[in-house]
């Protein structure tokens, strides 16, 4: 079936935000006067997306609400880095703490430098939406802060307001319908191999993993999945592009977390 709508993934795919979260941390730590409490800034950021990567998912999953799992998150940080009496901050001290530290992540926030050029490519010719694992009113003002909103159909469909993360079969679902056409219509746009590849192709969407670090090689990619090395290679997406065509491309292909 042709394809007449494309489906993006934010962090990771059209935001950078792993670059912007290393240059926040850093330097909120030195304003803090925390740098010395790890051996490196490496290993500042290794133990900060360690803890992220285990407390993220338990707001996916509702266990915690976004704004307590930024909490849960600085507590054990702080604890890590030494910091006495940090299991037992308040809410709104480890709360505080992390909006002062994302002031300064936000302030380096941009997109990615191929993205820009891919949307302005896409649109006019496709429906395009967002699906998210995260808050919408969130993501609309990172999308917005990085020039990137005005391109997407509203809503944006996040898994706080949906009630399910990806790789859930129904919230690729629901971007699909905010588009008005059907899963098989629609290409995903992922920079997460099982979330967003898996998850879409599964949900019967044709799946579009990014793969910019070239991280798999020849055959280590699903059939149903076609790879891009960058979002500039959806230029020439076109209406024609046929789902069996994107699994054969995905067969043949070489491959090179959400925002909280």
């Amino acid at each position: 079936m042709t394809i007449r709508g494309v489906l993006f993934d934010v962090d990771g795919t059209l935001y950078a935000y792993e670059a912007a979260e290393e240059v926040g941390l850093h330097e909120h730590l030195v304003a803090e006067g925390l740098s010395d409490r790890f051996a490196s800034p490496a290993e500042a950021l290794r133990v900060w997306r360690d803890v992220r990567e285990e407390e993220y998912p338990r707001f996916l999953s509702g266990e915690l609400t976004f704004a307590a799992q930024k909490a849960v998150r600085i507590r054990r940080f702080l604890a890590q880095a030494g910091v006495g009496g940090a299991r037992e901050l308040t809410d709104e001290t480890a709360t505080a703490w992390f909006a002062s530290y994302a002031l300064r992540r936000n302030a380096v926030r941009r997109a990615f430098d191929d993205a820009q050029p891919a949307l302005n490519s896409l649109a006019g010719r496709f429906r395009l939406g967002v699906v998210s694992n995260s808050v919408t009113a969130h993501q609309r003002t990172k999308l917005d802060a990085i020039g990137l909103l005005g391109y997407f159909t509203e809503p944006l469909v996040c898994s706080q307001e949906h009630g399910a993360a990806k790789p859930a079969a129904s919230i690729f679902l629901a971007g699909c319908e905010a588009l008005g056409l059907a899963p098989a219509e629609v290409a995903y746009v992922g920079d997460d191999y099982e979330k967003d590849a898996v998850g879409a192709r599964d949900a019967g969407l044709q799946a579009i993993w990014l793969d910019r670090s070239a991280s798999r090689g020849p055959g280590a990619v699903d059939a149903g999945i076609r790879v891009i090395a960058s979002l500039t290679e959806l230029m020439s997406l076109s209406h024609g592009t046929e789902h069996q065509e994107v699994a054969q491309t995905a067969a043949i292909g070489t491959s090179g977390d959400e925002e909280a």
